[in-house]
């Protein structure tokens, strides 16, 4: 299980089914074993296994349904993506609770500056994720916990603070880029629970 709140940007340094991510912040507990090999890490949202680990890196395995399902297998030599460590039970849940299990990707329509380092983030959700999403409502983006502050069917903005503008891979969107989107886990049980009775 993740949080949401980003530690580090990494970098593809082999992109592929078996990628290799460049990173430090995320090894800088290394010697006490934080990152060992086997242990879960979120790539922009992804739940992958660290495979290998090195000196300023980590390998993982990318399976069919993940590059299926995610922007992954899109992902060149030196594209940015968001690291976080799986949370551990004594820490603070500072975002929400995100699985690493992506719904789908949504397509980046454009982030706009509204003064002070604050920026507008507009994306349009893939097919049959609306019903998930609303208004207040956390959505994890990239693997970036965010809030909702509009929905109009398939549409969506998103108030970008400038904390999360400068520490995460957003900053390097374009027009028509696929974001890891992963909804709320409890809207998927609570619609599973209604549709069972």
């Amino acid at each position: 299980m993740f949080t949401g709140i980003i530690e580090e940007v990494g970098t593809v340094a082999c992109p592929g089914p078996h990628m290799r991510i460049q990173c430090r912040q995320v090894l800088k507990d290394l010697n006490a074993k934080d990152l060992p090999e086997g242990a879960s890490v979120a790539v922009s949202g992804v739940c992958l296994t660290a495979v290998r680990i090195e000196p300023d890196g980590f390998w993982c395995d990318l399976a069919p349904e993940t590059l299926a399902r995610t922007n992954l297998g899109a992902l060149g030599a030196g594209s940015s993506v968001n690291l976080e460590r799986a949370a551990r039970v004594d820490d603070r849940l500072s975002g929400h609770i995100v699985q690493g299990h992506v719904d789908g990707t949504a397509e980046f329509l454009a982030l706009e500056p509204l003064g002070d380092g604050n920026w507008w983030l507009r994306l349009r959700l893939p097919p049959g994720l609306e019903r998930y999403v609303i208004h207040k409502g956390s959505i994890a983006l990239d693997g970036v916990s965010l809030t909702v502050a509009s929905i109009e069917q398939d549409l969506v903005g998103i108030a970008v603070i400038p904390h999360t503008y400068e520490h995460t891979a957003m900053r390097h969107y374009a027009p028509g880029w696929r974001i890891n989107v992963e909804v709320d886990v409890i809207g998927k049980y609570v619609e599973k629970l209604m549709i069972s009775r």
